[in-house]
């Protein structure tokens, strides 16, 4: 069981477990916004509530502009598994402009691609194959990507998670 973390201004922070989200309610360094209903905490002298959402009570800054590292796993989410070229289920990663070629390691440059495109292009470019990209890649955005945890969002998160977005 995981927790949301929300700064004062009631942006997302982070995703912890269940048991650190109850210390810091314990210790009153937060508050449950959001609990799961049915599912209570039973400690040696009381029982708790589950939190799914909490706030901080002190006013955490996020800094603005941070961004989202590149990894295999991200690419691949941000294009829904998806091939770039033909549309059909991807399991690797491409690199647009090939690394060969100054191509760099970037949310522009990287998309998802099925093992048979990623092998028909190899070392060119689409324009070079004639071939078109679905969509144009670019960096996610919207704090289910700043927040690490966050992709496998709980239903109590939603509204939390597109206030920030």
């Amino acid at each position: 069981m995981r927790t949301l973390v929300l700064n004062a201004g009631y942006e997302p922070l982070a995703v912890i477990s269940f048991k650190r989200a109850l210390v810091l309610v314990m210790t009153e360094k937060a508050t449950i916004v959001e609990r799961v209903e049915g599912d209570p905490v039973w400690g040696s002298h009381d029982v708790y509530d589950r939190p799914a959402v909490i706030v901080l009570t002190r006013y955490v800054r996020i800094p603005a502009g941070r961004r989202v590292p590149v990894t295999r796993r991200g690419v691949l989410r941000r294009d829904g598994h998806r091939c770039a070229y033909c549309g059909k289920s991807a399991s690797t990663i491409d690199h647009v402009l090939p690394r060969s070629r100054g191509g760099a390691d970037s949310w522009e440059n990287l998309v998802a691609a099925c093992l048979r495109c990623n092998n028909i292009k190899g070392d060119r470019t689409p324009q070079e194959m004639k071939w078109e990209l679905r969509w144009m890649p670019q960096p996610p955005r919207g704090a289910g990507w700043r927040v690490r945890g966050a992709e496998r969002a709980e239903p109590a998160w939603e509204p939390y998670l597109a206030l920030a977005a």
